[in-house]
């Protein structure tokens, strides 16, 4: 899969994950794995990422004598939700056009 579609997907999958209730990363990992597998690295990328362009916060609570840092989606990150939602239309329409395309090959 390409890189920036694949980073891009990643990005709201992550979003997507903490968008009900605040989360931390062994969470958001377990939460994710039925759907997709994410290693705990390419994760804490995203998510450092995704601060970084304001989608998300972070607060670090003490939790069994160890800090764990929580993670809390903002107006940017609802709405870059959103805007995918309104990408997938047109993701899909290439996946179909793409497959009409390969289905006519298999019939030569």
């Amino acid at each position: 899969m390409d890189v920036q579609l694949k980073r891009g997907l990643l990005d709201v999958c992550v979003l997507a994950a903490i968008k009900n209730e605040d989360s931390y990363g062994y969470k958001i990992i377990k939460d994710m794995k039925p759907y997709i597998e994410l290693s705990e690295s390419t994760l804490y990328t995203i998510l450092k990422r995704l601060e970084l362009s304001e989608m998300l916060t972070v607060r670090t609570v003490e939790h069994g004598g160890r800090l764990r840092k929580y993670y809390h989606i903002t107006g940017n990150g609802l709405k870059r939700i959103e805007e995918f939602k309104d990408e997938w239309e047109e993701i899909l329409s290439i996946y179909r056009f793409v497959m009409r395309e390969v289905e006519g090959c298999d019939k030569t």
